[in-house]
């Protein structure tokens, strides 16, 4: 009978392209799984992976197995899952992986809530922008808080359901001498410097595509993910921001928000698990819990405004 521990070794290998990168992720040597992969080779009778310059590469029995072991592994969460919804109670720990930019809203107010309601539940936090859903995918976490900005395809990997939380839009944010809070026509940024996140990401592709529209490319004076240090920059009076809402603390001072009249660019945040027939307690509870916070952090503070709903065609950094 084959080891259900070695055929998530085996698709942990063929997500990371590596013996070392899989051991790295499984907390393992890379000994120990080369160990559990031969015994696997062992048990099938047959090569299941070949080398591929510096990484591995499957055969074709590879895939053939890893399909079926894809297939067995989602069976099994599906049992965990089935199980846990005859009990009805949330169990003990789970992963969560959100945006940094989202954790002083949403993701602290949702883990004190979770405390107060579920105090056996204990929750690791990941704060990444890095290929979030791929984790997910592969067991590493439970629950994704991520965003996928508008102007993107709603695209989700196979066996993954998503949940909207929010329609999160960018406001202009300036130093707090230099503008009022009404609100801007993108075009008007065309005479500003701006601070904005690198062209490759989702934000950064985001606020180009909405200047592009407004007939203008945008004086790009400075460039970093960083949001802390893009408001130092507005602060100082060196740069105009473009910013998620919940990104920004209410109190923040020494800066003013104002939205984008004509060309919104909105984000949508998201929680995400792996798809199972029967809804899980845990996941569940983690869930209502974000979305309450981020109803919460929208709902209950002066950056507030009416969300504009991006549609159809409305992941990435944060």
């Amino acid at each position: 009978m084959l080891d259900i521990r070695r055929l998530h070794m085996l698709k942990t290998v063929a997500a990371r392209g590596s013996i070392t990168a899989a051991a790295q992720s499984l907390a393992l040597s890379a000994g120990a799984v080369s160990q559990q992969l031969a015994a696997l080779r062992h048990d099938v009778g047959v090569d299941l992976l070949r080398p591929d310059g510096r990484t591995v590469a499957l055969t074709e029995a590879g895939r053939v197995l890893l399909g079926h072991a894809e297939r067995i592994l989602a069976a099994m969460e599906e049992a965990e899952c089935a199980v846990a919804a005859v009990k009805g109670t949330v169990g003990a720990t789970a992963t969560l992986a959100a945006l940094p930019s989202t954790v002083a809203r949403i993701v602290v107010p949702a883990l004190i809530a979770l405390g107060a309601d579920h105090p056996q539940l204990v929750v690791t936090c990941l704060a990444t922008d890095q290929a979030q859903l791929r984790e997910l995918a592969l067991g590493t976490v439970d629950v994704v808080l991520g965003q996928r900005y508008h102007h993107l395809p709603e695209t989700a990997p196979k066996g993954i359901a998503v949940s909207p939380l929010l329609d999160d839009p960018l406001l202009v944010v300036t130093a707090a001498d230099r503008s009022g809070e009404r609100p801007v026509v993108l075009r008007e940024l065309a005479t500003h410097d701006l601070v904005v996140p690198p062209a490759t990401t989702d934000c950064g592709q985001a606020i180009l595509h909405a200047c592009h529209q407004a007939g203008f490319t945008p004086a790009t004076r400075y460039v970093t993910a960083d949001i802390a240090a893009q408001l130092a920059l507005v602060r100082a009076g060196l740069a105009t921001a473009l910013v998620p809402r919940t990104a920004i603390a209410p109190a923040t001072p020494g800066i003013r928000t104002a939205p984008i009249e004509d060309h919104p660019i909105l984000r949508l945040l998201f929680a995400a698990t792996r798809h199972t027939e029967t809804t899980n307690p845990t996941t569940t509870a983690v869930i209502a819990a974000l979305r309450a916070a981020a109803q919460q952090a929208t709902g209950c503070d002066p950056l507030s405004s009416p969300g504009v709903r991006p549609g159809r065609s409305a992941d990435g950094s944060g």
